[in-house]
């Protein structure tokens, strides 16, 4: 009889976890996936210099305007604020700044783009910015793409300049 109770006991604590298991539900592909540009932009390379990770929104026929109009700080991405490491002190666009994980928010405009580097953290969107934070503000430059680039991307050139480019227009700062 104990064994049978056993049994009958074993089973039914197999059926639950089994079930627990099997019930996880894993969700689809983000709308805005989450993407990594890096300085060297090669995986092999350990010894990076800069890793910005971010989400990529898409246009799909909205303006550029719309998504990051002018003049407001705009998280430089989708969900979350964007986050750029720099594994050494680096001058950012003309700024000092030290090795260390911190937010990028870009406030976009015509002729450049204010491209803010922040203390915070673990910040979603820039609905609590605070500039208080800031480390950095500087100038990015823009010039217009012959391309249309439908998702936001970042990308490091080989002299270390960061571009962020979406619909026809590229930012650049250069990081030394």
């Amino acid at each position: 009889m104990k064994k049978t109770l056993s049994l009958v006991a074993a089973l039914v604590l197999a059926v639950i976890f089994s079930n627990q298991a099997t019930a996880q539900e894993f969700k689809g592909l983000d709308k805005s996936p989450m993407d990594v540009a890096a300085y060297p932009s090669s995986y092999r390379v350990s010894d990076k210099v800069v890793k910005v990770t971010y989400s990529r929104p898409q246009l799909k026929g909205r303006s550029l305007g719309k998504l990051a109009p002018a003049g407001k700080v705009w998280r430089t991405g989708a969900n979350e604020a964007t986050e750029i490491t720099f594994y050494k002190d680096v001058n950012f666009g003309g700024t000092p700044v030290k090795a260390g994980t911190y937010t990028m928010y870009a406030i976009p405009g015509d002729k450049e783009w204010t491209i803010i580097i922040s203390k915070q953290l673990n910040v979603w969107g820039s609905y609590f910015y605070k500039d208080s934070q800031d480390v950095a503000r500087v100038k990015g430059k823009v010039s217009k793409s012959k391309d249309n680039i439908e998702a936001f991307s970042i990308a490091f050139g080989d002299d270390k300049t960061m571009y962020l480019g979406w619909g026809d227009t590229i930012v650049s700062v250069p990081v030394k």
